[in-house]
């Protein structure tokens, strides 16, 4: 008699029910894969083969096998916590033992600046030079910007406005060509903010005086002084004409350039010259509707402080800046697998690749097929609790089902013992 068969079948549910705890355990653990057992049955070998009759001598445990299916994905309010939905890992290193995989996007920066998990491994991807540009290639671990950023001087503006055809010449007829505190030498008049190369405001107003039909001086001062001409004599830094129906400028066609001289702001610093400025007009018209400005731009920026972080679907992190600007930090790269259920589980929410599951398919979130990236959210585990506890009692059931064919096969070999 052979009590192989209850005692394989005790073996069996036994591990069944340490992989059906393992779930149990881990359904709170972001990117934890359910765990299946696989089993295979039993049979003796013989010289001659197996036979028809073959009876089996039992089971074993084949495999431990993870299904890497989707988890649900929930929004937290951290915004360095990142979801993968769809195909893919997110790599790590300590930069020393080979790289890490995981499907746990809890994620936080380190001292030096490392995105990092729990365990402190750093997670890799693109690195972005102080432009702002994406080098792709070799993934390296992504290191978060702690510096601002550097002022840019102004070099020039386009404005998009109408001039109202129907309003009056205001040129003076003699004198200076116009006096910027009496409003009846021009028509109108706008601001904007530009910048010196130390990033220092420069205030810029541009005046319009309607010279004659169709013809239109500009000028302008740069914190209260005029950028052309002696002191109380202004020049234009342009005249816009206009075609009869007011569609489009004659000229100037393109840009004018001008030189803004360095001058005292508001503040009373000192602020620099700022040479070859850019003036453009080519979007405005001459109708009979009221004087507006629809839309004016201007390409400087002061010096800035980091001020926050987002990462976007494609891994792109921007960086944002309390100057308003904003520039790429980096750009996360995911990793997949012909074969995902041949990756060695290594705790710590981490897998390593073997043989099994082939050499890594990188590249950045949504190309090809691979996930894309959701900040500020987490993959849950796609443990199902439910089918994980009716589980459990079918392992318990089977457990005590081979308990019993022990048993039976003990009482046997007791009556056989006692046969007299």
């Amino acid at each position: 008699m052979s009590f192989q068969q209850g005692l394989s079948g005790l073996n069996a549910s036994s591990k069944n029910l340490e992989i059906i705890g393992n779930n149990i355990a881990n359904s709170n653990t972001y990117g934890a894969k359910v765990s299946r057992a696989e089993f295979a049955d039993i049979y003796a070998a013989a010289l001659n083969g197996s036979g028809a009759n073959a009876v089996g001598i039992g089971t074993s445990l084949a495999a431990v096998a993870q299904q890497f299916t989707q988890g649900a994905i929930t929004t937290t309010e951290n915004p360095l916590d990142l979801a993968i939905n769809g195909a893919g890992f997110f790599q790590l290193t300590d930069g020393q033992n080979p790289i890490v995989y995981t499907r746990n996007g809890q994620f936080k920066v380190d001292r030096e600046g490392f995105i990092v998990n729990a365990s402190g491994r750093q997670l890799m991807g693109y690195a972005a030079n102080e432009q702002g540009v994406i080098q792709p290639g070799q993934a390296v671990s992504l290191q978060l910007p702690t510096g601002g950023v550097a002022p840019s001087a102004s070099t020039g503006t386009e404005i998009e406005m109408n001039l109202d055809s129907r309003l009056a010449v205001t040129a003076p007829a003699s004198g200076a060509a116009i006096d910027f505190f009496d409003a009846s030498t021009y028509n109108n008049a706008t601001s904007l903010t530009v910048f010196d190369a130390k990033g220092q405001q420069v205030a810029m107003t541009f005046y319009f005086q309607k010279a004659a039909t169709d013809t239109w001086n500009v000028f302008a001062t740069a914190n209260g002084e005029s950028v052309l001409g002696a002191p109380g004599a202004p020049d234009p830094i342009t005249t816009i004409n206009f075609a009869a129906d007011g569609s489009a400028p004659t000229s100037p066609v393109g840009a004018v350039t001008f030189d803004i001289p360095a001058s005292v702001n508001s503040a009373g610093s000192e602020t620099l010259a700022i040479t070859g400025f850019n003036f453009n007009v080519d979007a405005a018209t001459q109708f009979g509707s009221a004087f507006g400005v629809t839309d004016i731009q201007q390409d400087g920026f002061s010096a800035g402080l980091l001020v926050a972080i987002s990462i976007e679907n494609n891994g792109v992190i921007t960086a944002r800046y309390s100057n308003g600007q904003s520039r790429p930090a980096g750009q996360i790269e995911v990793a997949n697998f012909r074969n995902p259920q041949g990756l060695q589980p290594q705790g710590n929410n981490q897998w390593a690749n073997t043989f099994a599951s082939g050499d890594p398919i990188t590249g950045v979130p949504g190309d090809g097929n691979l996930g894309v990236l959701q900040a500020g959210a987490l993959e849950e585990s796609n443990i199902d609790l439910t089918s994980e506890l009716v589980n459990m009692i079918t392992a318990q059931r089977l457990y005590q089902a081979n308990a019993q064919t022990i048993k039976a096969q003990d009482q046997v070999l007791q009556t056989l013992v006692n046969l007299r």
